[in-house]
Formats: structure tokens, sequence, C-alpha cells
């Protein structure tokens, strides 16, 4: 039974290592608007060629960066060169998810709930 409950409000995702990111609810419109910039953007890294160099894990790391950027509305624990907090940025999301550990929790906190929600309405 699919249950329509899903969260409405912002939540924090606790990432490890003292760093936790305040994200938007994954919703069908954040989805699509990740899927589309991130289908540009592996584009543009690989000149056009549809097959790419990086291939799949490639375009799966540039969707979970797209998505922290667009889903991210704060972020602590995370400071700059001299240890102050930094600000979010998006240059700052994507530092932060080329961090495997980052990366890894963030896609399993975010991505793969929703990700079984669409395998559940598929089965």
């Amino acid at each position: 039974m699919l249950r329509l409950d899903l969260k409405r409000e912002p939540v924090w995702l606790e990432l490890g290592h003292g760093v936790r990111l305040q994200v938007r609810p994954c919703t069908t419109a954040l989805m699509m608007a990740a899927r589309v910039a991130a289908a540009r953007e592996a584009s543009v890294q690989e000149g056009g060629d549809r097959e790419g160099v990086g291939g799949a894990g490639e375009r799966t790391a540039i969707l979970i960066k797209t998505l922290g950027k667009l889903a991210g509305l704060a972020w602590e624990g995370v400071g700059d060169a001299k240890g102050k907090p930094a600000p979010l940025t998006p240059e700052g999301i994507e530092a932060l998810l080329d961090l495997w550990p980052m990366a890894e929790a963030f896609e399993r906190l975010y991505l793969a709930p929703a990700l079984l929600l669409d395998q559940e309405k598929n089965a």
C-alpha cells in the first residue's frame, strides 16, 4: 500500500563526521529538475558524447551533486580553510559531495528512499 503521508517540510540529514545538511523534500518537481540539469551537465562534460568516458557512475555522481545543490537549504559542521563556518553555496555542496562518505550518505538518506518509492509503484 502506498502511503501519502510524505514529509512536506525540510529535514536535516546526518551525513556523518559532524556534518548535517538541511534539505527540501524530494518531490517529483525537484527530482525532474535535477535529472534535466544533471543530463545537461553530463552532456557538457562529455562533449556531447552520449556514452561518455565516465559512464553510469559519473552520471550518478553528477545527479547526486545536482540534487544536493537544488535541495540544500542549510548546513552545519562545514568550515572554511580557517575553520570558520562556511556559507552554503552551490560550489560548497559540490565540494562536500565530492567526498565519497558524504555522497554515499546523501544518496542513502535522501535519494534512496525516493527511488524505493518509485520501485514500489512499479511492483
